[in-house]
């Protein structure tokens, strides 16, 4: 038995594997781009599934496909759904930059399965699969598809369950007061749940940049076909789709009122990424943050305390490494490069048509998957564990020589520079340098100061 069939496209005939349901358009492209390992993302392939399933019931809506194959071309649409025809949908992100074979890749299995389905060769995968559809709409389409689903229902919960972590952590931290820093030196007292609602704030602040980006997203090109004209869809065929996926999601996706900015512009893109750096450098803070806090154990400082999750050396024994930090910063190190270029793509929009759809929407989910997943991989291995060490907070509260600033009402600012200097050089505490220089009584000095109560 041949592990191989004959397919055939426009430009003649291929060998196409016997075990695959894709054509000979997918073998030429598989054939052509042979760069890289990184291949078209599966949020895409999902996200095609379900528009070539709203597109077909749109068509049928308006009278131009049957009932026998819009029920074949749903069927196969929910296999891809389920997963059940992964290894089907090989190709490369480095192809044509509109992702016109990744298009037919989708519309030859389907076609080929569904052929399958029904016993009979009654579909073809672009007079009806990709029917009153371009490569052109359709791309955009899926990104937009693909990008909210990604944004809503993976990358937004993970960002409040961390969230949440660290509401948790601000409120059992409340009354430990620890001594502040800016500019990487010492600064007036604090409380560590208040240092943590900064945390929390940024986050929260993150999300609400993301949710503001969705709107935008849920606008969809297809109907714009070609150009942008519509050309060979039917009058209605635009909003029609757009119900349909918006029912299959549980989105809010409409059509793009202007086709024609649909198929060239990325800019809903490029603000959505914008959220998503803004996050990233926000984790990049607290991932520092804490790994700085938590540095030591003896000789950082030493603040708080993170989980041990394994060894951190392979000639230093008993050394724990914060690693869930380090992760984090990577991933944020990595969403700032995506976000250069999806801005570059998202400029090469040329006349009609965006040719630098598949780089940009790849670096698009990475971010989104990546950021999700060390949130979750944070929280749970990271933050979720963290406790204070209270009285190294307390060693270095009372060591900080910034505790003076609590008598400048008492003494001016210039005394209190003298009496820090002092303490400083003389390796003595701020009480007695402030009553050796004579600002104040020892026993005023304990009546106004109070570290405690200065945050």
């Amino acid at each position: 038995m041949a592990d191989y069939r004959i397919e055939r496209d426009s430009m003649g005939e291929m060998k196409v594997p016997a075990d695959r349901y894709w054509g000979a358009q997918t073998q030429r492209s598989l054939e052509n781009f042979k760069i890289g390992t990184e291949k078209m993302p599966p949020e895409i392939i999902r996200a095609f599934a379900l528009l070539k399933k709203g597109a077909a019931r749109a068509n049928h809506s308006l009278g131009r496909l049957d009932g026998e194959r819009l029920v074949a071309i749903c069927a196969v649409c929910d296999e891809i759904l389920d997963g059940k025809l992964e290894g089907n949908f090989p190709l490369a992100v480095w192809q044509t930059g509109s992702g016109t074979q990744t298009n037919m890749n989708v519309n030859e299995v389907i076609a080929n399965r569904g052929n399958e389905l029904l016993g009979q060769k009654l579909l073809h995968p672009n007079d009806h699969v990709n029917l009153s559809q371009s490569s052109n709409d359709t791309f955009p389409t899926a990104m937009h598809i693909a990008g909210v689903l990604a944004l809503e229902d993976t990358l937004l919960p993970a960002l409040g369950r961390l969230t949440g972590t660290l509401k948790r952590l601000e409120g059992e931290n409340a009354d430990v007061v620890k001594s502040g820093r800016t500019h990487l030196q010492d600064a007036v007292p604090i409380t560590l749940g208040q240092e943590i609602s900064g945390w929390r704030t940024s986050l929260e602040r993150d999300a609400g940049l993301i949710r503001a980006a969705l709107p935008p997203l849920c606008e969809l090109a297809l109907g714009g076909t070609a150009v942008g004209t519509g050309l060979n869809a039917p009058k209605g065929f635009d909003t029609a789709v757009a119900s349909e996926v918006a029912t299959l999601t549980g989105k809010p996706f409409v059509t793009a009122p202007n086709k024609f900015h649909a198929l060239t512009s990325r800019d809903e893109l490029v603000f959505a990424h914008g959220a998503l750096k803004a996050l990233a450098a926000d984790l990049m803070k607290i991932a520092n943050d804490v790994r700085w806090l938590a540095s030591g154990p003896r000789c950082g400082l030493g603040e708080l305390r993170i989980p041990e999750n394994e060894p951190g050396s392979s000639i230093m024994p008993g050394k724990v490494n914060p690693t869930q930090c380090e992760a984090v910063t990577m991933v944020a190190v990595q969403v700032m490069a995506n976000d250069v270029a999806v801005g570059m793509a998202a400029s090469q929009g040329n006349f009609e048509l965006n040719v630098f759809l598949p780089v940009c929407i790849h670096n698009f989910l990475q971010s989104a998957r990546l950021l999700a997943d060390a949130m979750d991989s944070f929280d749970r291995r990271c933050a979720a564990g963290i406790t204070a060490n209270r009285e190294k907070c307390r060693q270095n509260l009372h060591n900080s020589l910034m505790l003076v600033t609590a008598l400048n009402p008492y003494i001016g600012y210039d005394n209190a520079a003298k009496t820090a200097k002092l303490a400083y050089a003389e390796g003595i505490s701020l009480k007695d340098a402030c009553v050796r220089l004579g600002f104040l009584t020892p026993e005023r000095f304990d009546e106004v100061f109070h570290p405690e109560e200065m945050v």
